[in-house]
């Protein structure tokens, strides 16, 4: 009878323990699977642009990211705001609804920071590309010089011209962060060459077509223009166009910026004059290995430059 009782006991104390043990794993099965699915959930990093996806330096852009998030496994996403700066603001809260693990931003203009702002309410971490935001709160801000890089084209201007002439300043949009630093920095250079007159400034968006638009009405209202410097590739190849058929090309030197392959064979057939290289591609793998640093818990500093080269013929 007392080996029964013993056993009996045993038995009680080993099924209270067995069942204490069941009910504390069951009440730590939700924590733990939420946690476990936090660490194996996807990275999914959303990339707003404000050109189109046919625009030449994106396309490089994007190819550089694509690559670094295959190497490191996590999924990107691209939305293009074609310069609608209403159609990126809701683009953004698109990402939200999806559930993007980060935003990276290339701001159509400075009217962005609203919808950053929303996003920074939401816990969405933001980071910016090429072009910098006017506000909100953002993580990092991957991008070239643009100052200096303005700055390397005036130089350079100077130079081609033997410090005297007459040009014009084709300019990318109104008060995005990339018109208004290469502009700085090419109007810095341009105050030092005394000889040296701006005559005409015009914004072209950033677009080749208008660009050529632009330039044209510049030739038809000055019968002098010994240069020309625009803030991207696009609309110095646009320029090219316009002067071409007024048969005025050979006169003018062409300064682009962005380095984009229709440019450097424009270089190579002796018709542009310089051109800054940005590097796009590595832009955009710095953007998503930054990414992924941040959301490991790393931490970044406010602004990672990107280098700068100028390329002349």
């Amino acid at each position: 009878m007392q080996i029964s009782r013993t056993s009996r006991s045993i038995s009680f104390a080993l099924v209270f323990s067995l069942l204490a043990m069941f009910l504390t794993g069951c009440s730590e099965t939700p924590s733990t699977q939420k946690e476990t699915e936090k660490q194996t959930a996807p990275i999914k990093i959303g990339m707003l642009i404000s050109m189109t996806a046919d625009t030449p330096f994106f396309i490089t852009l994007m190819d550089g990211a694509k690559k670094e998030a295959q190497r490191l496994g996590v999924e990107v996403v691209a939305e293009y705001a074609a310069d609608d700066p209403a159609l990126q603001s809701r683009q953004i809260q698109k990402m939200m609804d999806d559930k993007v693990s980060a935003i990276f931003i290339n701001p159509v203009d400075a009217s962005i920071v609203p919808a950053i702002e929303e996003a920074n309410k939401a816990g969405v971490p933001v980071f910016t590309f090429d072009r910098g935001a006017a506000g909100g709160e953002i993580v990092s801000h991957i991008a070239s010089d643009n100052v200096t890089g303005g700055e390397m084209a005036g130089i350079y201007m100077t130079q081609a011209l033997n410090g005297k002439g007459m040009i014009v300043e084709l300019e990318g949009t109104e008060n995005s962060s990339a018109a208004v630093e290469r502009g700085k920095g090419f109007n810095r250079a341009m105050s030092k060459a005394t000889e040296i007159e701006i005559i005409a400034r015009e914004s072209a968006d950033f677009n080749q077509a208008k660009g050529k638009v632009v330039f044209a009405s510049m030739l038809a209202d000055h019968p002098q223009i010994d240069g020309v410097f625009a803030h991207n590739d696009d609309m110095i190849l646009g320029a090219l166009a316009a002067a071409r058929e007024a048969g005025r090309e050979k006169d003018i030197v062409f300064v682009g910026f962005d380095a984009v392959e229709d440019a450097v064979k424009a270089l190579q057939a002796g018709d542009l004059a310089a051109t800054v290289a940005q590097q796009p591609a590595e832009i955009g793998r710095i953007s998503i290995q930054s990414a992924a640093k941040h959301l490991k818990g790393e931490s970044l500093p406010n602004f990672i430059p990107v280098d700068l080269a100028l390329i002349t013929r």
